[in-house]
């Protein structure tokens, strides 16, 4: 386990340098694309490259913060999250890492996240569900998982994929409305064949655009979700205690509603209950796997 761990460590550091320089790439074509489509001046592209890099950068210090306002969390008590408080300080001492900021989410949904770039500046929160539904056995085994978490490494990776997913969101939609809106500066002399197929070109990346965020998100492998879970259970010594919470957590119902397509991969379960998509491909862009597949694993341990 724990040359996988370290293994899982360095690819993770690994994945966020690719998801970083394929981000900013990505931006700098979509906006190129845009503008020209736009009639706006090809030199865009060089602001979109700073802003975009500009925006890499920020993910990465302040990502963390960026994500917490979007979920509208608040700093957890001590006196009145007790348990929280408590658990979180033994796994992080069995986890040989300092004790991450502890947040809380006023949601009755039972779910919970890591966030943040480093073990050290690191935060888990999770929702007043969470805290209120489980019981303490349960609740060692959701928070040494997201304490896993931060250990591997992962909310680094998390992190930049949830902001920088939603600012190429972003793009997408500002495109649209300046269509909308008879944005476009082209000129009686500009070539219409090019224009027309930059038009369509840039029509079909605002489409596509949220599906790809999608894909840069699932980028972050579910196989990250098995390992916490196992690392969760090496922290425990008590697989049991994070199955029977996943087998609670698959019971409730109830959407988190603060939840948004670019924070999903972040929690510890599915937030939208699977009402996200429909139909046939529901389960290709889910950012976690299975419920019952989790718990089978934890139960054979």
């Amino acid at each position: 386990m724990t040359l996988s761990i370290h293994s899982q460590i360095e690819a993770n550091q690994t994945k966020s340098i690719l998801v970083v320089g394929f981000f900013v790439l990505f931006v700098t074509m979509v906006t190129f694309i845009f503008a020209k489509a736009l009639g706006f001046s090809p030199s865009i592209g060089l602001i979109a490259l700073i802003v975009a890099s500009m925006t890499a950068l920020g993910s990465y210090f302040w990502g963390d913060k960026i994500v917490l306002s979007l979920s509208h969390a608040h700093l957890a008590s001590r006196q009145k999250d007790f348990d929280f408080y408590t658990v979180s300080e033994n796994m992080a001492i069995a986890a040989g890492i300092p004790t991450p900021k502890l947040y809380v989410i006023e949601d009755t949904a039972v779910n919970a996240f890591a966030t943040g770039r480093d073990p050290k500046h690191s935060v888990i929160c999770a929702t007043r569900g969470l805290l209120t539904r489980l019981t303490r056995r349960e609740l060692e085994g959701v928070i040494a998982h997201e304490m896993s978490h931060v250990k591997n490494l992962d909310i680094r990776l998390m992190v930049l994929v949830a902001v920088l997913a939603g600012m190429v969101v972003f793009l997408a939609d500002w495109f649209l409305r300046a269509l909308w809106w008879g944005g476009g500066r082209r000129s009686r002399d500009e070539d219409r064949g090019a224009s027309a197929l930059y038009l369509v070109i840039g029509l079909a990346l605002a489409i596509l655009t949220p599906l790809i965020a999608t894909l840069i998100q699932l980028a972050v492998s579910r196989r990250r979700e098995f390992l916490a879970d196992a690392s969760s259970a090496l922290l425990t010594r008590n697989p049991d205690a994070l199955a029977d919470a996943l087998l609670k957590i698959g019971k409730d119902k109830e959407v988190l509603e603060v939840a948004t397509n670019a924070t999903a991969h972040l929690y510890f379960a599915n937030p939208f209950k699977g009402k996200q998509y429909t139909a046939w491909f529901a389960n290709l862009f889910n950012t976690h796997p299975s419920i019952e597949e989790r718990v089978k694993i934890l139960r054979a341990m």
